[in-house]
């Protein structure tokens, strides 16, 4: 292995990524950078911070307002992606990878529930990638970030990942070339399944929290299985999970083995294969997911909250 390739990872996030499907890289930004930008988080709420008795939701989606570019704001992340992916030639231009404010607000997922560790039975896996039909290659969703806004502690809400379970997936997508969709279609739409994370989510043995603190960015690969974990210490717990799309699909029989990145050498170990030639059996598709309306509606009453307040 040629580490020169290589801008932020060392040898040791390497080997991790390739076996668990992520890599925590820690201090990407500061504590005080990251209190400006989720500073107005509260009022965007309608929350009181020192009075739970009016968090009125456990978790909270937010639409996202204002836009960072990852590349000034946290360049060692930036970098890591960049090793990651394969080079920054290889991130779209037309949907360039940035960071903005729809954070994921955990405040008491599960805090009226004794803690329970995670196990393949564990609710809410899920594939990211609500908004278009999955393939084997997709260009959609490279990467997947989880920025930590907030300082992120065991049983105070961390993501739930499943380390082990880049290889279901993979081997799912591999046998299905029609694709799958994330969430149940109209009838009638075609035959291609839908993914059921349940199913893929079974034989995993291996979970991880992604704790840290604010400042630290994990990256995952984009067929990881994750999951909302209990925030049973009712600390707010604030982030952020920005795709990244690629310039290109995926490819898994490029000539020179070098050339391929560690996303998709990831794919390759979990198929025990030194490559694979992948072609989609139906067109690639755009979706939009329900939540699209949700977001809408909790826009709208956050613009109306936020007037009044300015008057």
């Amino acid at each position: 292995m040629v580490m020169s390739r290589f801008q932020v990872l060392s040898e040791g996030d390497v080997d991790q990524f390739l076996t668990t499907g992520f890599v925590a890289v820690r201090g990407c930004f500061s504590r005080r950078a990251a209190e400006e930008f989720t500073r107005p988080v509260w009022d965007r709420l309608g929350y009181a911070a020192d009075d739970p008795s009016t968090w009125a939701e456990p978790v909270v989606h937010l639409a996202g307002r204002r836009r960072l570019d990852v590349r000034d704001f946290a360049p060692k992340a930036w970098g890591a992606v960049c090793d990651l992916v394969g080079g920054e030639e290889r991130i779209s231009t037309d949907r360039p990878y940035v960071w903005n404010d729809g954070f994921i607000v955990n405040l008491w997922q599960g805090a009226d529930e004794p803690w329970a560790p995670a196990t393949p039975a564990s609710p809410g896996w899920h594939k990211d990638g609500d908004f278009f039909r999955h393939f084997l290659d997709s260009p959609e969703q490279g990467l997947l970030t989880l920025v930590l806004w907030s300082d992120v502690r065991p049983r105070g809400g961390a993501t739930f990942v499943a380390a082990d379970s880049v290889g279901p997936v993979a081997r799912f997508l591999a046998a299905h070339p029609e694709g799958a969709y994330p969430f149940p279609q109209p009838p009638g739409v075609d035959d291609a399944p839908v993914l059921s994370f349940a199913d893929l989510a079974a034989p995993c043995r291996e979970f991880v929290e992604a704790t840290g603190e604010a400042g630290d960015v994990y990256l995952l690969h984009p067929y990881i299985l994750h999951a909302k974990s209990q925030n049973v210490l009712r600390l707010p717990r604030i982030i952020t999970n920005p795709p990244l799309t690629l310039a290109e699909p995926m490819r898994f029989d490029r000539p020179d083995p070098g050339e391929f990145s560690l996303v998709e050498r990831a794919v390759l170990r979990a198929l025990d294969r030194p490559r694979f030639e992948f072609a989609p059996a139906a067109e690639r598709q755009g979706l939009v997911p329900p939540r699209v309306a949700i977001q809408r509606q909790r826009l709208a009453e956050e613009e109306r909250r936020l007037a009044g307040k300015a008057h």
